[in-house]
């Protein structure tokens, strides 16, 4: 006659509590780090987007033979973009327009002094 041993498969709550552990150790390890990730896109994208509205800003310059001195019209760069739309900054600043066609840069972002959300700054 065999004896059958009733045994229950399954994990113990000591092997539970070590896999949960393991897990939130990596969520700590990985989370700053996708914020990192996350801010430096938002930066790089946000250069790019000055970069865009720089060349814009000289494009209209040259079409309409403005001069050094003269005033930037922002309506007027929006129709050298792609999409006719200024672009818009990822991190939520706003794109300021120099006063003339000469300043350097002639576009800046409100989040240019905020070291903690990345650089925002043209040229850098």
């Amino acid at each position: 006659m065999k004896i059958k041993n009733m045994r229950r498969a399954g994990f113990t709550l000591v092997e539970i509590m070590i896999v949960v552990a393991i897990i939130g150790l990596l969520a700590a390890i990985a989370i700053p780090n996708f914020v990192k990730a996350r801010n430096t896109a938002q930066s790089n994208a946000c250069i790019n987007n000055m970069r865009q509205i720089e060349s814009a800003i000289q494009q209209w310059a040259l079409e309409t033979r403005k001069k050094d001195t003269d005033g930037i019209v922002s309506a007027s760069i929006a129709l050298y973009i792609k999409g006719e739309k200024m672009p818009e900054c990822p991190g939520g600043g706003e794109y300021r327009l120099a006063n003339e066609v000469r300043a350097n840069p002639g576009v800046t972002c409100t989040l240019a002094d905020q070291p903690s959300l990345g650089a925002h700054k043209l040229g850098q």
